[in-house]
């Protein structure tokens, strides 16, 4: 798997104070996608242990009071990241405590695989559904289009 950014720091990619993974590969190629740039699977880095252990650190880290993990993309949930997001959601929960985790996808919570169904079973907040240009609305919030559903599995 691949990544386009990490941020050990962010208030923008869900509630309180976060770290942010945006992995790469997308295939829904939603028009008027904000961030075309990880829709390849080759772009960004490589994702390595190193990173996910930094990830764990960077959570645990008491100077900066974080409420959670939040993957994003290009679609965490492609077929091709699905192994090591699973890892990685995996290793949050069994060694972050009080943490939660958001992930954006372009998938439908209907139309999930059973290895793309693991994964949700282990996040907190799961926002589903393409965006679509048409369904804008900049005053929704967490999502970008007015079809877009935010599950809380809290």
């Amino acid at each position: 798997m691949n990544y386009s950014k990490y941020y050990p720091i962010d208030v923008l990619n869900g509630e309180g104070t976060r770290c942010v993974l945006f992995v790469s590969g997308c295939i829904h190629n939603c028009r008027g996608c904000y961030n075309q740039s990880t829709l390849s699977l080759d772009a960004g880095n490589l994702f390595t242990e190193q990173l996910a252990d930094q990830i764990i650190k960077d959570l645990n880290d008491t100077r900066i009071k974080k409420q959670g993990l939040t993957l994003s993309g290009g679609d965490p949930l492609h077929p091709a990241n699905v192994g090591e997001v699973l890892k990685l959601v995996k290793r949050v929960k069994a060694e972050c405590l009080n943490k939660d985790i958001w992930l954006w996808s372009g998938y439908q919570l209907a139309e999930l695989s059973a290895q793309q169904q693991a994964i949700i079973g282990l996040v907190d907040v799961f926002i589903d559904g393409k965006f679509e240009q048409d369904l804008a609305d900049k005053n929704l919030k967490w999502r970008g289009s007015s079809n877009q559903i935010v599950h809380r599995f809290e």
